[in-house]
C-alpha cells in the first residue's frame, strides 16, 4: 500500500511540531507528512504533489480555512479536506463541511482522532480505486474491443458506431435477431461521454402492451388496479445516461406518441400524472422489424422514425459476414472451456468445416449456444462433429460437405424451424420463456408457432 500525503496547514509552529509528532507514532497506514504556514505556500505544495489529505487550521492570518478549502477543490477535487477548530467554532466546521469539507478536528488533536481519519479516507481511496477498476473492467468488458469482429461490414459499422458514439444523437441499430444489437448499443454507451451515468435496457417485446406505457414513464400511486405506490420509469432512472429501447417496433400506437414527444421536449408526464419532469436521456433503439414498412401501413409513426433514426446502423446478419464465424467459434469455445474447467483447445477440420457452412438463422446467439453445447458434451480437447447438435445435419464426404436437401422449400423450413424450436426447448427443459430468449424471440411467438407446427411437448421431454 503506498504512503498516504498529508498536508498539515497551520500557523502555530508548535502545534505543527505537535501533529507531525502523532503522525509518527501512527504505523499503519503509512504517512508522508507536508507542512504549510499559509495559504499561497500549502496551495504550492497540493499544486507539486500528490495530496490525499489536507488538515487546515480555520482561522489564519491571511485567508481563513473555508477560503483555503475552496481553493483547494477548485484544483482537485478528490482531495479530502480536514478542518481544525476550537471548541467554541463547532458551528462554523459544520458549515465548512456543507461546503465539501470531508470532517473536522476539534483542538487538541489526539492520537486517536488522527488514526480515525486516516483510516477513513484510506477506506474511500479503496473504495474509489475499487470502483475504477470495475469501471474499467466493465469498459473492457462492454466496450468496442469486446466485440469480436474481422469482416469489412463489422469493421465499418465499428467505425460508424465509434464515431457516433461521442455525439448525442439518438441512434436506431437494425438487424436481425441475435446479431449483437445490444452489444453494440453496449459498447456506444462505453465510449460516450455519458459512460460514468446509468445505461437502462428495456425490451418491449418482453413486456405486456398494458405496462409498456408505465416502464418506459413510471406512473403516479392510484394510477390503475395495483398501482400501490409511485413507480419511476425507466426514462426517470436513465436520466443523465443512456436508454437502450430494444425491439422498438413493438411500441403501441398511443404509446408512441408519448415517446415523440419525450424525444422533442426532453419532458415525460407517469401515467395517472399531469405534473411534467424534464429529462436527460441518450437514446438507442434497435429492432429487427422493418420500420419503412410498418409506416407504410399505418403501425408506426413516420415522425417518430425519423427522431429516432437519426444515424441508421444496420448490422449484416452472421451468414453474410462468414468471415466473423472463426473468431467467434474460438472466442466462445475459449470462454466456455473457461467457464466448464475443460481442456478444450480448439475445433476439429470437419466440425470447424460443418460450422463454416451453416447459414445460422439465429445469428451469433445461436452459434454462441451451439458452441456452449459443444463443449459440454466434447469428450477430448478438440470439438468434433459428434458433439455438434443434430440440428447442423451435414453430409460427411470430407471432399464437399453440403447441407443435405430433400423436398419441398416450404417443408424444409418448416422442419428446420421445429428442430430449431425442440432443440431451444430441450435445452431449456422445457421452459417456453428461456426458449424464446435463447432464440432471441418473444414468447407469445414460440408459442404460436409450437401451436400452427403442432409440436407435441413429448418432442422435447421424452428425449
Amino acid at each position: 500500500m503506498p504512503a498516504m500525503n498529508v498536508l498539515i496547514v497551520e500557523d502555530d509552529k508548535v502545534q505543527i511540531k505537535f501533529i507531525e509528532m502523532l503522525f509518527d507514532e501512527i504505523k499503519q497506514p503509512p504517512v508522508v507528512v507536508f507542512t504549510a504556514a499559509g495559504a499561497e505556500p500549502a496551495l504550492e505544495i497540493v499544486r507539486s504533489n500528490n495530496i490525499d489529505l489536507v488538515i487546515t487550521d480555520y482561522l489564519m492570518p491571511e485567508i481563513t480555512g473555508m477560503d483555503l478549502l475552496k481553493s483547494v477543490k477548485e484544483l482537485n477535487p478528490h482531495i479530502d479536506v480536514v478542518m481544525l477548530t476550537a471548541q467554541t467554532d463547532i458551528q462554523i466546521a459544520v458549515e465548512t463541511m456543507k461546503e465539501g469539507a470531508r470532517d473536522y478536528l476539534t483542538k487538541p488533536v489526539s492520537k486517536p482522532m488522527l488514526q480515525k481519519l486516516l483510516f477513513s479516507v484510506e477506506e474511500k481511496s479503496n473504495l474509489v480505486r475499487e470502483n475504477r477498476m470495475l469501471r474499467e473492467q466493465l469498459e473492457e468488458r462492454h466496450g468496442f474491443d469486446s466485440i469480436i469482429s474481422q469482416s469489412g461490414p463489422m469493421e465499418n459499422i465499428l467505425n460508424t458506431a465509434w464515431r457516433v458514439a461521442e455525439s448525442n444523437a439518438s441512434v436506431l441499430i437494425t438487424g436481425e435477431s441475435g446479431t449483437g444489437k445490444e452489444l453494440l448499443a453496449n459498447a456506444i454507451h462505453f465510449a460516450s461521454t455519458r459512460k460514468d451515468k446509468v445505461m437502462r435496457v428495456v425490451n418491449i417485446a418482453a413486456l405486456s402492451e398494458s405496462l409498456i406505457d408505465s416502464e418506459l414513464f413510471g406512473h403516479a400511486k392510484g394510477a390503475f388496479t395495483g398501482a400501490l405506490n409511485e413507480k419511476s420509469g425507466v426514462f426517470e432512472i436513465a436520466d443523465g445516461g443512456t436508454l437502450f429501447i430494444d425491439e422498438v417496433g413493438d411500441i403501441p400506437m398511443q404509446v408512441q406518441v408519448k415517446l415523440l414527444r419525450t424525444i422533442q421536449f426532453g419532458q415525460i408526464q407517469k401515467v395517472g400524472s399531469e405534473e411534467l419532469q424534464t429529462t436527460d436521456v441518450r437514446i438507442i433503439a434497435a429492432t429487427n422489424k422493418n420500420l419503412k414498412k410498418m409506416i407504410e401501413e399505418g403501425t408506426f409513426r413516420q415522425d417518430l422514425y425519423y427522431r429516432l433514426n437519426v444515424v441508421n446502423i444496420d448490422i449484416p446478419p452472421l451468414r453474410m459476414r462468414k468471415a466473423d464465424i472463426s473468431p467467434l467459434i474460438n472466442h466462445f469455445v475459449e470462454t466456455y472451456a473457461t467457464k466448464d474447467k475443460k481442456q478444450i483447445t480448439g475445433v476439429s477440420h470437419d466440425a470447424m468445416d460443418a460450422l463454416m457452412k451453416y447459414n445460422y438463422p439465429g445469428n451469433i446467439r445461436e452459434l454462441e449456444n451451439i458452441i456452449e453445447r459443444s463443449v459440454i458434451f466434447s469428450r477430448s480437447d478438440t470439438i468434433k462433429i459428434v458433439d455438434l447438435p443434430p440440428l447442423i445435419e451435414m453430409d460427411r464426404d470430407e471432399k464437399n460437405s453440403t447441407v443435405i436437401i430433400n423436398g419441398n422449400f416450404d417443408e424444409l423450413m418448416n422442419g428446420y424451424e421445429s428442430d430449431i424450436i425442440i432443440h431451444a426447448m430441450k435445452d431449456s427443459e422445457g421452459n417456453k420463456s428461456e426458449a424464446s430468449r435463447k432464440l432471441g424471440i418473444s414468447e407469445r411467438r414460440i408459442r404460436s408457432r409450437i401451436q400452427i407446427l403442432e409440436l407435441d411437448s413429448t418432442s422435447w421431454t421424452n428425449q
